[in-house]
């Protein structure tokens, strides 16, 4: 389903180096790749503009902006995407007293609003107090962006935030982020997630590869406590047990309202994160487009109320989008199983990893399935409405009045990060062919 009949002549069943030079440059001269930061390089959820400022899009969201920093990393705006880590660590260095309080044991974790913030404003750095700040996810993914970039020495050696990334060891041990219950990638119901474990588990993995080579000999005496390489390794063990007990599924609570089969999140533990083996890999894929696949996206989860069908009738544009991780039984009463939105964020991933897996294998199949996915993914570029502008990058498609609509997130910064990827990888694919 293609939205917008200009990529008609552009999308190919096989993609040539020339091809995906010129898709990529008629995409970046339609504004499609368009990553504009604030000063301080941080990037808002979604280029939303003054009309849509109420929703919360112009926000600052930890997971968002590393996915987003991640992209620019790869695709070599090396330059923003260290910009970008510094002021999240100059963020996270802002909020220590919370780490160090939780760590202490003087502030019980168990309420969010006294969590290390993940969502803030960007002019301030100051936090959103009344938002689901128990998202053990976000903290995670800076671990893991902020040390391969030190590892890959775009953080210099001598502006390495060591004094930051001390701060979470020690908050990681006392929340027991193994077993701990957090309102993960979708800010919603506290449940013990494997989709927060697995990405804390990949910012362990690679602050344990930072600390074990030459960078860990520079850590200044004040945060080698913190940062003992048993300390993190003990840390990543319980993560890695804790994973093996619930993957593939996201939860396996007893309570039949956290308990959850199948869940899209699982695909960053295969890209970027790499924490899942193969074997886990495919079946978490499996899982995902035989149970979540539709038409147009990939449903996030069975049941979803976020955005279901006619969102826009149900509620007003200031509930749409507020904190419902403590009510979600009013939100899920919206939806129907069946009526849920298809997401833009999820063909690209599955693209990524299927090209990845042809790289490695050179089997044709998965070259198929990485272009299938690619072409799904062009195919949620908007047309020209009048309300949004055209070629751009939506964060789902729902029904509203019977048709599919964008929700008022478009274009989202996220699902622009993981297209540009998905296209850096089919120019790495053509060059194979």
């Amino acid at each position: 389903m293609v939205r917008n009949r200009r990529l008609l002549g552009l999308m190919k069943p096989r993609y040539s180096v020339q091809d995906v030079n010129t898709l990529i440059s008629f995409l970046r001269g339609c504004g499609t790749f368009r990553f504009e930061p604030y000063e301080n390089g941080l990037f808002p959820a979604a280029a939303v503009g003054k009309d849509l400022a109420g929703s919360g899009y112009n926000r600052i969201w930890v997971r968002d902006n590393v996915h987003v920093s991640h992209a620019l990393h790869v695709c070599g705006a090396v330059t923003e995407a260290r910009i970008n880590v510094e002021t999240l660590a100059a963020f996270f260095r802002l909020q220590a007293h919370r780490f160090d309080a939780i760590a202490r044991g003087d502030t019980d974790p168990r309420d969010a609003k006294l969590r290390p913030p993940i969502r803030f404003r960007a002019e301030t750095l100051t936090p959103d107090e009344d938002w689901a700040n128990a998202q053990n996810d976000a903290i995670g993914y800076f671990l893991w962006i902020y040390a391969r970039l030190v590892a890959d020495d775009i953080v210099v050696r001598e502006g390495i935030a060591w004094d930051v990334l001390a701060l979470f060891p020690p908050y990681l041990r006392a929340i027991s982020y193994w077993r701990d219950e957090d309102s993960g990638h979708w800010e919603e119901m506290p449940k013990v997630s494997a989709s927060s474990i697995g990405v804390v588990v990949a910012g362990l993995r690679a602050l344990l590869a930072l600390l074990r080579g030459t960078h860990g000999q520079h850590i200044p005496t004040a945060y080698r406590s913190a940062l003992r390489v048993d300390v993190v390794e003990e840390l990543l063990n319980e993560g890695t047990r804790a994973l093996a007990g619930i993957l593939p599924a996201e939860c396996v609570d007893n309570n039949p309202l956290k308990q959850r089969r199948y869940d899209a999140a699982l695909l960053f533990l295969i890209y970027p994160l790499d924490v899942v083996d193969q074997s886990m890999a495919n079946q978490i894929v499996d899982d995902v487009c035989t149970n979540l696949g539709g038409d147009v996206g990939v449903r996030r989860y069975i049941c979803d109320s976020f955005w279901c069908t006619d969102y826009r009738r149900k509620l007003t544009s200031d509930q749409r989008t507020r904190d419902w991780s403590e009510d979600m039984a009013t939100r899920d009463a919206l939806v129907r199983c069946g009526e849920e939105a298809e997401w833009c964020l999820f063909d690209p991933v599955l693209s990524l990893i299927a090209g990845a897996k042809f790289r490695s294998t050179r089997a044709p199949a998965f070259l198929d399935e990485q272009i299938y996915r690619l072409n799904r993914s062009l195919g949620h570029l908007t047309e020209p409405t009048g309300s949004v502008p055209e070629l751009r990058c939506p964060e789902l498609y729902h029904r509203e009045d019977g048709r599919y609509e964008t929700s008022d997130a478009t274009p989202l910064l996220w699902t622009q990060a993981l297209l540009l990827l998905a296209l850096w990888s089919m120019h790495k694919n053509a060059e194979l062919q």
